[in-house]
């Protein structure tokens, strides 16, 4: 049995984002710090993430005062609280397939979330993919949710919000099990 330990290379992975209101959605991008993907026998087995909260990007919104308000809203406790929780992490739990199971932990609360890897290895260079749905609510990130508010009307902001992630990682020595 071979086990593979791939370094994630952050500099070259990305997550996109994409949250969702009545009137439209707002797009942006948040950095993978480091982390590492586990592979046995060539089938994913496990890994983590850790995300950089504090990296997070808004790219629709052009105007640069207005981008800096949201930014600092996103940043502020009615959303990711990034002075106090400076990162989330992801840690696969457990693979069957290309289901995988993982804890996803933001602002310090963890809950299991389940989703699709796509993974491709090339030697030493593997890349992987997926989509995460996340319900931002059960992170305590409550900001005009209709689970929490009424009559928000054209400001409730959907409860999930979709994250996009594509990592590239290179091999370190393997290790055999």
């Amino acid at each position: 049995m071979k086990t593979q330990k791939f370094e994630i290379l952050a500099a070259q992975s990305n997550i996109d984002w994409v949250g969702k209101k009545v009137t439209g959605a707002h797009n942006g991008t948040i950095g993978i710090k480091e982390g590492e993907i586990i592979l046995n026998n060539g089938k994913l087995e496990g890994g983590k993430f850790i995300i950089d909260t504090a990296s997070i990007k808004i790219l629709d919104v052009t105007d640069p005062g207005t981008n800096a308000q949201f930014a600092g809203h996103l940043a502020s406790d009615d959303f990711f609280a990034i002075e106090k929780y400076p990162e989330a992490t992801l840690e696969i739990t457990s693979v069957s397939g290309n289901d995988v199971e993982a804890d996803l932990t933001i602002k310090g609360i963890t809950h299991p979330i389940n989703f699709d890897a796509a993974i491709a290895v090339n030697g030493d260079n593997l890349s992987a993919t997926t989509k995460l749905l996340v319900d931002r609510t059960k992170y305590e990130m409550k900001f005009r949710s209709g689970n929490f508010f009424q009559n928000l009307g054209d400001t409730l902001i959907y409860n999930d919000f979709e994250l996009s992630i594509d990592v590239t990682a290179k091999a370190v020595q393997p290790v055999l099990a």
